[in-house]
């Protein structure tokens, strides 16, 4: 039985469902336009208290003698004035925020401060550009543009040649997880922080860096990663294989065999990578498992290879390269000149041999 109000009216929920709706909905979007409007003033008051900091205080100069000390005192005169926020911190985050962006046009107002806190700590500017853009256009959130800046998007992007394969690993950090193999692994790796500036170093030195840094390692393979055994024995007949490195991906649900090579890749890599796949399918796989990934990790690709080998058909096997330190971006622009030079020589040699 329905309850009456204290005028004696018996309540309604359709009718009052219909009355909170549209009032809701105005109540929202007004809200909405408030945090817009909220966060235009923000970017722009921000965007010019840095002018003022680095061209009236400071004489246009990045740094100065007094900068610390008139910080300081700057930041105690606006709280004792205005209140919070104005902070040595933040008052540093504006002037490198004005820094990074001398030119307000540059300034896109459909980013939050806290999107451009981020962007300028990007010290590379194509790479601040890039980011900048991308985060406008795909609508990155400041959390998903943060995890792009830390996995190094751009650099990897310059670096790789599928460059398919990365965006889509982007996209992943901001849509919903596939559940493919591809998804999951990256081309090329950056490995700097194993220190590997020498290039005399052996493949058993890289595996004992990648140990020693375990931790780094797994955050750069992606998620879901979990390191199992160094040196994993499987045996086939009277003959024993050993697996460099071996993991386990608990989104995935399956094991990641990792062999690491120097050099150019080879197609007896991929042959044994396909053996080492195969044989541990069979004695280490369990029943709710999904089949193994093999990915052989070199310092060098190659196209003939990666095209004329079971890597182009077979869904389990893959290839990757590896960078022992982060290139400079000229650095990478000249490799990726060299290889499309290449590329185009190779084309013309076959051209003629058909001719």
């Amino acid at each position: 039985m329905s309850k009456e109000n204290k005028t004696g009216s018996v309540a309604d929920p359709s009718q009052l469902a219909s009355l909170i709706e549209p009032i809701a909905q105005i109540i929202e979007a007004a809200r909405s336009e408030v945090r817009y409007a909220v966060n235009q003033a923000m970017v722009q008051s921000y965007w010019q208290i840095g002018q003022i900091i680095v061209e009236q205080e400071q004489q246009g100069q990045e740094r100065a003698e007094y900068g610390t000390q008139q910080l300081k005192q700057l930041s105690a005169a606006l709280t004792d004035r205005l209140g919070k926020g104005f902070d040595v911190t933040n008052l540093r985050n504006m002037r490198r925020f004005y820094l990074a962006f001398p030119i307000w046009e540059t300034v896109s107002l459909e980013l939050s401060w806290s999107h451009y806190n981020a962007l300028s700590r990007v010290e590379n500017a194509s790479a601040r550009e890039w980011y900048q853009q991308e985060a406008v256009t795909q609508n990155w959130s400041v959390r998903a543009l943060d995890r792009q800046i830390s996995k190094l998007y751009y650099e990897r992007l310059l670096a790789s040649k599928d460059r398919a394969l990365v965006e889509q690993e982007a996209k992943t950090q901001t849509e919903p997880l596939a559940e493919s193999v591809q998804d999951y692994l990256r081309d090329p790796y950056i490995l700097d922080f194993l220190n590997l500036q020498d290039k005399t170093y052996q493949e058993s030195e890289i595996e004992q860096a990648i140990i020693s840094n375990i931790q780094q390692f797994l955050l750069e393979l992606g998620k879901g990663f979990a390191f199992v055994e160094r040196q994993q024995r499987i045996r086939f007949d009277d003959e024993d294989f050993y697996i460099d490195l071996v993991f386990y991906n608990f989104k995935l649900k399956c094991f990641l065999l990792v062999d690491l090579k120097l050099g150019k890749l080879k197609h007896q890599d991929v042959g044994q990578m396909d053996t080492y796949v195969r044989l541990y399918d069979e004695q280490h796989k369990g029943d709710d498992d999904n089949p193994t990934i093999g990915l052989v990790l070199c310092s060098e690709k190659s196209e003939a290879v990666v095209k004329y080998s079971v890597l182009a058909d077979k869904k389990q096997l893959f290839s990757a390269k590896y960078l022992p330190y982060l290139p400079t971006e000229e650095e990478l622009k000249q490799e990726l000149e060299r290889e499309h030079a290449n590329a185009i020589k190779h084309l013309s040699g076959n051209n003629k041999s058909h001719s």
